[in-house]
């Protein structure tokens, strides 16, 4: 879209940099100053070539400056501080690029700098042995926004959840299922202090014997246990996989760590990892030399009783993603992970695979609050409040939304109360509200059979106020913060550029008339917040959160 303007002055500083014979490199990174008197964008290329151009960073900006070819979208450009260009683009240019964000529609902000490269996003897998909670809720946010922004940047992607179905916890799983059939029997039977005391087993309980009865518990233990533990995984699967959907997400592949298992997958990369001079033992166990690689000690991979650990299957796991054809893979995590991502990474670079194909994201822990004070309760649960729950109560749009509101990895308050006032206090209605105002301005035009103007014909030259100019600029942002978001792998940039893009808006909305008696200045009006209503649609679409024509 001919309207990005990033890619515009790129190209420019490039023609500047070779005036005055300096090659310039791969990337060249904007970011839009803080205050307007440091321009509408800003560089720091001078300061990055001036070691190897040896001059002084200010002087290599200069000379950029002075060199910089006139075109149309730039007004000017300044040197400041210890060597930063500073862009002012050209407000006759921002009105009539108003235009081309229109004639782009639902393309604005989208790219093919992905190059239809395969990436894989493996995200939220919670083990089978229970609902899925709230920290859940905010993994299902990250990891799926996060898709859609790399596919609105031309990449193919693929959601996966990763099915934990072997392994102790299953068994486990399938003692407690067992004890909570005995107990629906009339038995008196206690759990067991490392049982799952939830109270959605009983439900599992219930509804295993009205579908297959009592006999279970007269067979071999093992057998009764494999039985138990594989219907209960499939209802857990089943139940996580109807809350996510109703949250907006769908997975192109669920991956059983069970099938992996009897694939001998794992055994397989013990062998290349041994061939390659990584494996040893000690202490009767197999050790993975991961400290070759930089982490802080060895890890084992087959513990002394024979069985293989939980990272050796990992191990697999990624060495079969990478099999499957994807040229990048990333995998979400939570906080009690984050000692698992440097022993992955030198795994898969003692396999020989290239590093920075594994990208982990570390999704930071969800406090609950109403009006300030923990939430600590489930109403049914009892010892945990279940994403279900927090759909039901606030939203969809409202919890997807707010869990992007700060960084993945930083802690979050949820505010219940907050989330569910009507009011600037709470980001997704004021967000989706300016969407709203700008609909009942179509609306009031189609009931008084009013024509919505041909933006192509329209004097955009018109929009010269301060407040109009900085909503354009805002505008133009767009692409180049879907494109940082993408690069970053840091969806809440797009819900900080809609709070801000509304910030603008409200307060031009209130204080001018975008239906007027000046039909010139009406059109002009009606393009502006149509292009506004145009992204903040977009930038909603890419969080997963709707934009309602009326609230």
């Amino acid at each position: 879209m001919g309207a990005n303007v990033t890619d515009r002055l790129s190209d420019a500083l490039k023609v500047a940099l070779r005036g005055v014979g300096i090659e310039p490199p791969d990337d060249l990174l904007w970011e839009v100053p803080r205050e307007e008197a440091h321009g509408d964008y800003a560089t720091n290329v001078a300061m990055v070539l001036a070691k190897s151009v040896r001059r002084q960073p200010r002087q290599v900006a200069e000379l950029i400056r002075q060199h910089f070819p006139g075109i149309p979208e730039v007004a000017r450009v300044e040197v400041a501080g210890p060597g930063f260009l500073n862009i002012f683009l050209a407000p006759d240019w921002c009105a009539l690029a108003l235009g081309e964000i229109l004639e782009a529609g639902d393309t604005y902000g989208r790219s093919d700098r992905g190059g239809a490269r395969r990436v894989q996003i493996e995200f939220v897998s919670a083990n089978p042995t229970g609902p899925l909670v709230v920290v859940n809720a905010r993994a299902a946010a990250v990891g799926d926004s996060l898709g859609r922004i790399l596919a609105a940047q031309g990449y193919q992607v693929f959601r996966e959840y990763y099915v934990n179905d072997a392994g102790n916890q299953v068994q486990t799983l399938a003692r407690s299922l067992e004890i909570r059939i005995r107990q629906q029997l009339g038995e008196t039977v206690e759990l067991p202090e490392e049982a799952y005391p939830g109270e959605y087993l009983v439900d599992l309980a219930k509804e295993y014997l009205a579908t297959a009865g009592p006999a279970v518990l007269e067979w071999p233990q093992a057998e009764s246990l494999e039985r138990l533990g594989r219907f209960a995984v499939e209802r857990i699967t089943a139940e996580q996989r109807r809350v996510l959907s109703a949250y907006g997400v769908e997975f192109d592949g669920w991956f059983s760590e069970r099938r992996l298992r009897e694939s001998g997958e794992a055994a397989r990369v013990l062998e290349r990892l041994r061939e390659r001079g990584y494996v040893y033992e000690a202490e009767g166990a197999v050790w993975f030399r991961s400290t070759a690689f930089g982490d802080d000690k060895d890890r084992v991979l087959v513990k002394s009783d024979g069985e293989p650990t939980y990272f050796v299957n990992d191990i697999a796991y990624h060495v079969n993603k990478i099999g499957r054809g994807f040229e990048r893979v990333i995998d979400l995590y939570g906080p009690d992970h984050h000692g698992h991502v440097p022993r992955m990474q030198a795994a898969l670079q003692a396999l020989g695979y290239p590093e920075g194909i594994l990208d982990v994201l570390i999704v930071q822990l969800v406090s609950l609050l109403r009006e300030g004070q923990p939430v600590r309760m489930s109403k049914r649960m009892g010892e945990f409040v279940t994403m279900e729950e927090l759909i039901g109560e606030v939203g969809r749009d409202a919890a997807r939304f707010t869990f992007l509101t700060r960084r993945h990895d930083s802690p979050l308050d949820f505010d219940l109360e907050v989330v569910t006032r009507q009011t600037a206090e709470n980001p997704v209605y004021y967000v989706q509200y300016a969407h709203a105002r700008i609909s009942s301005i179509f609306q009031h035009l189609r009931e008084r059979k009013l024509p919505v103007p041909d933006w192509r014909r329209v004097d955009l030259l018109r929009l010269n106020l301060p407040e109009e100019q900085s909503l354009i600029k805002r505008l133009l942002q767009f692409p180049h913060v879907v494109e940082g978001a993408a690069r970053a792998l840091e969806p809440h940039r797009i819900a900080y550029y809609l709070q801000e893009l509304a910030g603008l808006f409200h307060p031009y909305y209130n204080r001018h008339r975008v239906i007027s008696n000046d039909l010139a200045l009406t059109n002009a009006r009606l393009a502006l917040v149509s292009g506004v209503a145009q992204v903040v649609r977009q930038g909603l679409d890419l969080l997963g959160a709707s934009a309602p024509e009326k609230m």
